[in-house]
């Protein structure tokens, strides 16, 4: 299986050229609850330029990441350039950064108290990692979670990116939609809000209706409530469309992505008319669509129409300028610099997980590519398996803290239990030393000190330990813990960060008392 060079170029430059039509064309109508009806963009007075695109925004910030720490991603390395760099504070951004200011890791930043972490602030954020793991669905899925869980937590976001990553990923080698949509869905779990919605689009479309049809079922199964600024057309409002779940966004966006990739098929502009006919977030669903038919056709396919008004540049809205080199010009300025930029981590990447025979310069007939060895056959579990807390990752071991349904939360006088999974991923079996190290007038049982015999995972499972929390008077807002794991005889120190928050001022359902 290869990609051929010339044709994995032509297939990012359309991603990035998809993507920033779509995001200009969709922009008048983002969040209005409503059908539309273009043609072409409406905007009279682009004069070359995109409109500020928050849907490519922190996929230049994740490139810039990478070039300057290299390709080992973590969700803790992005949230170090997020608290630095993303400016918002509206919806999932506001709320992660928040939760990254106070001391809390992802997955916990965008779990903790965050009703949008159903919303679309991620999956819009997928192509880099598809773009840079080209073909290598898996690799893409890993990198879609740890963005996602910054600000999306263990909510269905995190579902929409990896959906979204892996079918792009796929489609780099597998010229084909539903085929790469059967794959992205073998990363999801089949009962979550994202999967429904895609089986309801595809249902709805292979039984011949039309996109409003469409529209309308996917409305009345998988429908969020708009926020205060969006607006609901009288003729939704009297079907009872204006009800909802607040921040409950992403299932019906998603589903309307495929929707006008579907509908459009291999008409670029009706594509992008669709996805913006449909309504919801039309700038990030006619963007995403953008992106996808770019890879699927590449940018040779793309009308010169759709690029015209727009031309190539690259114009940002949500990041931090003054710190991305001088006015943000390490920032790339257009979708060829951005491509180029892109190439070359791809080519790293292959290298080092050893796929470098996927990236060819000869001509390749794709038609032989076996996709469905492309799937998942765990639903991606192995990779979004662990969305109650943060995994924390050493040499040859990994931990993981579950903090339970509440969250990271502590009372005066109530105890507190955490969950830690241990993870022996090499071939030695070891006896680890045990010692968490407290804030002043702490307690924790059964023990700060302990012993325990971690086997390797081809002899027995993990080892689980439970630790409960107690304080008599919860004095600091953010209080943070220490389990250090040794292993005598060895140089080994693995030092586990444990932060809980005061909760003395919520209620036991996780929000604030007024």
């Amino acid at each position: 299986m290869r990609l051929n060079g010339g044709d994995y170029r032509d297939k990012v430059l359309g991603c990035w050229l998809g993507k920033n039509i779509g995001g200009t064309v969709g922009a008048p109508f983002e969040w209005k609850r409503q059908v539309n009806d273009i043609t072409f963009y409406v905007q009279k007075d682009l004069n070359g330029t995109p409109m500020p695109n928050d849907d490519l925004d922190i996929q230049l910030l994740w490139l810039c990441a990478m070039e300057e720490g290299g390709l080992e991603v973590t969700s803790r390395r992005l949230a170090e350039y997020w608290v630095t760099y993303v400016t918002p504070h509206w919806a999932e951004y506001g709320t992660g950064k928040i939760n990254l200011r106070q001391g809390l890791p992802p997955p916990l930043s965008g779990s903790f108290q965050n009703v949008y972490k159903h919303s679309c602030g991620s999956y819009i954020r997928s192509e880099i990692w598809a773009c840079i793991a080209p073909g290598l669905p898996h690799v893409a899925a890993r990198y879609a979670y740890e963005d996602a869980t910054i600000d999306h937590g263990n909510g269905e976001g995190v579902f929409a990116e990896i959906f979204m990553a892996t079918l792009e990923s796929a489609a780099f080698v597998v010229p084909d939609l539903r085929r790469v949509v059967d794959i992205g869905l073998s990363y999801i779990p089949a009962d979550c809000g994202v999967a429904r919605a895609v089986r309801t689009t595809l249902e709805a479309f292979d039984a011949g209706k039309s996109w409003r049809e469409l529209r309308d079922e996917v409305l009345r199964l998988h429908r969020g409530r708009l926020a205060i600024w969006g607006p609901v057309s009288a003729e939704d409002r009297a079907k009872g469309f204006d009800t909802g779940e607040l921040g409950y966004d992403v299932p019906s966006n998603i589903a309307f992505t495929l929707a006008g990739l579907l509908y459009g098929g291999e008409d670029f502009g009706k594509v992008q008319c669709t996805c913006v006919n449909l309504g919801e977030d039309t700038d990030c669903t006619a963007a995403t669509a953008g992106s996808v038919w770019g890879i699927l056709h590449g940018a040779k396919a793309i009308p010169q129409t759709w690029i015209d008004p727009i031309g190539r540049g690259i114009k940002t809205v949500c990041l931090n300028l003054g710190e991305l080199g001088y006015f943000g010009n390490q920032l790339p300025s257009d979708v060829d610099t951005l491509t180029d930029r892109t190439e070359r981590l791809a080519r790293r990447l292959l290298l080092q997980h050893g796929a470098e025979h996927l990236y060819s310069r000869d001509a390749t007939d794709l038609a032989d590519v076996d996709w469905a060895a492309l799937k998942s056959g765990d639903n991606g579990q192995q990779i979004w398996g662990g969305m109650s807390g943060p995994r924390f990752d050493f040499d040859g071991f990994s931990v993981h803290v579950d903090y339970g349904a509440e969250g990271p939360v502590i009372r005066n006088g109530q105890p507190k239990t955490l969950h830690v999974t241990v993870r022996n991923h090499y071939k030695l079996q070891a006896n680890l030393t045990l010692h968490v190290y407290l804030p002043e007038g702490w307690q924790v049982a059964p023990s700060a000190d302990g012993y325990a015999l971690s086997v390797p995972g081809y002899i027995g499972g993990p080892l689980t330990l439970d630790y409960t929390f107690t304080a008599e008077r919860i004095a600091q807002s953010t209080n943070r813990a220490v389990l250090e794991i040794t292993i005598a005889g060895r140089p080994t120190v693995m030092l586990v960060p444990i932060t809980l928050l005061n909760g003395n001022l919520m209620t036991a359902e996780g929000t604030h008392i007024r």
